[in-house]
This record gives C-alpha cells, structure tokens and sequence, in this order.
C-alpha cells in the first residue's frame, strides 16, 4: 500500500515482521483510527524528525487512512501555517504528501494552564466521536519538549483530557524525549512527576539510538551466529570500542549544549544503550521486559566512572571552525566538555577484565558511529616472524555513515610467499542491500510505540542504572574539579585520548584501512572503463 491508501482497519506491523496471527499484540494493534498529537510541534525535533517519520510510515501504508495529526504549542498559528511548516521537511511524491498534511491540525495553547489542553480535549472528542465513538481507537502523544516542561504537561493531559476508552482494545500511550534529567536524583524525580499520571506501560522514553538499523541487528547477531556467541567474553575479548564523533561543532546551539555536555548528550543515553546490547546475556525471550531485564543487569554490573577514567576535551579554534568558547551562547569561562573518553569495566563472569571504551566528541575530523570488538592475538603462526599482536580478529559495526559489518582477519597476502596481512569479510548494507528500504530510528520507533512493544525504549530502573554510572563524574565536572584539555577542531581530540586507549590494550594495525565495499565497486568500475 502506498501514497497513503489503507484498509479502513489496520494491524500496524513494523517493516519486514513476520505476521503472527492471533497473538495479543495483534489484537492491541487492530484499531479503526489513530490520533497522534504533537507536543512541541513549532520546535526543530518536531518538523525535522517527527512529522517526517510520521509522514514515512504513512506513505508507506503503516498509518491508517483514519488518521488525525494534532500539532500542539504555545505559538499562535493555523493549521495551514503549521502544514507550510512541516511541508519543507517532507520528501516524495507530492500528491501523497498533500494528502498526509490534510490529516494535520493545530491546537495553540500553554503547557501549564488548563483551557489550552481543554481546548485539546475538545479537538479529540469531536474527532473521535464524530465517527469512532464504538470503534477501537489509538491515541499517542508526544513529547517534543524540553524535559522541564514534563511534568506540567503530564498534570494537563491527565486533569484536562480523557484518559481512558470505552473500547478494550482502545489505548493511550506517551513518548518522551530525552535527555531525562542532568543526573539520578533529577532523573528520579522527573520519573516520580509522571508516574504520578502515566503508569509505566504506557510511558515509551526514545533513544533514537535504539531505532538504528545495526543497533536493532546487534541481538540477531550475536545469539544467531555460532561463530559469534562462543568468543564473546573475557577469555577470548580484549577490549570493546563505542565511538561517536561529529566534524562539526555546537554551530548556535552552545547555550543548550553548555547545560548538558557531550556524555549527557551522547554517552550515558546512546552508548551505554548499545554497550548493554553488546554485553547483556542471552534474554529468555524477545519480549520488551525480557531483554530490558538483561539490560539492566548489565549496567548495574558496571561501577561508577571516575575521573582517573576519563579523558575530557573542549576544541578550540582551527580548521576553518570557531572554537567552543566563540559560540555566542557559551559562557567564556565554560568547562563543558565537548569530548569525552570513559573506560568502564563490568563487575561479572563474561567481562570481568575487559574495558569498554565509549568515546564522543564534536568537532574531530570525521563523521563516524561504530562499535569495534577486538579479539585477543594468537601466540604465534609457525615459521613466521609477523607480529600478529598487531593484526588481531575485530568484530566491526558501523552504525553511520555507509551501515556495514565487517570482520578483520589475517589472510595470506597475494603471491609466492605466506606473509600475512589484514583484510576483511564485508557486509556493506549499500551493496547488499541496494534494493532495500532502510527505515530512520524515528519511523521504526514511533510504530513500535504504535504497536505498544517497549523493547527499544528504556525503562525506569533501566534510566536509574545508567544515571549512577555516570552521576559521580558528572557533578566532578559541574564542579569545576576535572577541566577539560584543549583539542583544535578537525582533529582526533586530546592525544591523551589514544594514550588512555593504548593502555587499554588496544593494538591498531597502521598499514590497514577499511574502505566500503560500495567505494570498492566503484573503483573497479572505473578501472575497467579505463582499460577498454
């Protein structure tokens, strides 16, 4: 099903399930209509990342035809001025796009008082009454907010608006955006305002992370490969890597950088979501609370970061780029840290020994998400004087840019004698899978919150873990006890940083380079042009 058309009842599925009849997620799927409002909906996330999403699932036939888009703020505006808005951030045929902005509608109202949401209130009854009133309806809200606005929204929507259905398989769920508090305590009580009003099954909080495509492929691999699940421990694992580096730097936006920081921007949400996917035991099921258990059990197994883990940089000016402090927003004695190092350890039988290195930083020289799993050397290859400690096994996933897997070995190089030299089995997802369409984190996660399945949001105690791994270093930081270093952007970030990484461990070959398999193709490509 495309440009829109849709049974007038729909199970939503996520893009390549497979269906299974009569389960209860089915059945909680099989609504007539769908009511999605946006809170937020004149901000940035809104028109860049959530109506987009919206508008992909719907184009694509995961959205019913009875669908209704309420946009919410405190802007004063129309509902074709909100259209005009999202309208710029929306691709494809037009005749498809004109019929998704049709379902949009704007209610403007405060996010503390009561007549906006009661305004809100009435958009919905006269929507949902009008034809839906003994059908089974979803309605979904969310959150592009600022946490602070949290826990007034949450009282609203509860005091001011119907939060429950006639219907039994009618629902009501939230999603809301991180960052989740500045630490665990604010991080606790912010959970405790909503859970005042929403229990936690309803309650979906988004990592987008956790919608990439090789994040979601990270549980599928590792417990479907009998290759892979044998060696993934201590005895066999000599250090893991997960590495997030941006070229650019804050760009305008340093006066809400400043409040956060590079690792509560990036580390204790994104890579520690994927290191308990890289680490976590074998769940019993796929079920949502199943794997979130072995999170879980994971993160609490990982002691507080300090400071002597750590390596903090701020970049200054270089490279064409402004430096950090010459953002118009950033207080010139900031000591923010726009790169951040951490080395952690997990206190249990699998880990106990290997580090795990999350790095992220702003302004380095490159665009570039991977995990990187390096196995330990073997001793030796007979008759050989190669050191092979330099050319050790890794496991590599690039989530961004050019998605790939790829596995480094030691092969024997082309010719008449047996030196060995790294090379790679390759699996680009731009080569093998030219033809398929590759979701964005916000489309997969907003039709699991659709579908109700909690698996790739986090959890309450699941958030707690994470917040007291990193709530003593933080406050370090705060403090002004651990200043960062100075990097020049367009560089790698502090030379500190690699030192930290070689005591960890860490063997780099220098005379290996992974290339995509897609700038491989085209290369042979050009030579054979070249030869004709």
């Amino acid at each position: 099903m495309a440009d829109g058309e849709s049974m007038d009842k729909v199970s939503f599925e996520r893009p390549g399930a497979r269906k299974r009849s009569g389960s209860a997620r089915d059945a909680r799927c099989m609504v007539t209509a769908l009511n999605v409002v946006v809170l937020g909906a004149s901000g940035d996330l809104a028109k860049k990342k959530t109506f987009p999403a919206l508008y992909a699932l719907y184009h694509q036939g995961y959205l019913p035809k009875n669908l209704n888009i309420i946009g919410y703020a405190r802007s004063e505006m129309t509902d074709q001025s909100l259209r005009e808005r999202v309208q710029k951030f929306l691709k494809g045929d037009q005749k498809s796009i004109q019929t998704f902005l049709n379902t949009i509608s704007y209610v403007s109202g405060s996010y503390v008082d009561a007549p906006g949401f009661q305004k809100l209130q009435q958009h919905l009854r006269d929507w949902e009454d009008k034809e839906y009133e003994d059908e089974p309806v979803g309605r979904l809200y969310y959150l592009a907010l600022p946490p602070s606005a949290y826990a007034s929204v949450v009282k609203g929507l509860k005091e001011n608006v119907d939060m429950e259905f006639t219907h039994p398989r009618s629902w009501l769920r939230i999603i809301v955006e991180k960052p989740f508090g500045k630490d665990l305590q604010s991080s606790e009580d912010l959970s405790k305002e909503i859970a005042q009003y929403w229990p936690e099954e309803k309650i979906f909080r988004i990592d987008h992370y956790l919608g990439k495509e090789l994040t979601q492929n990270l549980i599928v691999l590792r417990f479907s490969n009998a290759i892979i699940a044998p060696s993934w421990n201590r005895h066999h694992v000599a250090n893991v890597q997960i590495c997030f580096k941006e070229p650019f730097g804050t760009e305008g936006r340093g006066g809400y950088f400043d409040q956060f920081g590079i690792i509560r921007d990036v580390i204790q949400n994104h890579l520690i979501q994927v290191m308990a996917l890289i680490a976590m035991e074998k769940p019993v099921s796929l079920s949502a609370d199943d794997i979130r258990d072995e999170k879980v059990k994971v993160l609490r197994s990982i002691p507080p970061v300090t400071v002597q883990d750590c390596v903090l940089g701020q970049y200054t000016a270089g490279n064409g780029m402004p430096g950090y402090l010459d953002d118009e927003g950033v207080p010139k004695d900031s000591v923010t840290p726009t790169f951040a190092m951490c080395v952690l350890h997990i206190e249990n039988d699998r880990w106990s020994g290997v580090p795990f290195i999350l790095k992220a930083g702003k302004a380095l020289n490159e665009r570039k998400v991977e995990i990187r799993v390096q196995f330990k050397a073997p001793v030796s290859l007979p008759g050989s004087n190669v050191k092979l400690d330099e050319m050790r096994n890794e496991l590599v996933m690039r989530l961004q840019p050019s998605e790939a897997i790829y596995m480094k070995l030691a092969v024997k190089k082309p010719g008449l004698d047996n030196t060995p030299i790294m090379s790679e089995l390759d699996l680009s997802y731009q080569v093998r899978y030219h033809d398929e369409h590759i979701p964005e984190a916000y489309e997969r996660l907003l039709l699991d919150a659709i579908h109700g399945d909690q698996q790739h949001f986090v959890r309450r105690d699941e958030l707690s873990a994470a917040w007291s791994i990193f709530t003593p270093l933080l406050h370090a930081i705060d403090d002004n006890k651990h200043p960062p270093l100075k990097y020049t952007a367009g560089t790698r970030g502090p030379p500190e940083a690699d030192s930290m990484v070689r005591k960890q461990g860490f063997k780099k070959n220098e005379e290996y380079s992974w290339r995509p398999s897609i700038d491989m193709a085209r290369a042979s490509m050009e030579m054979a042009k070249a030869a004709l």
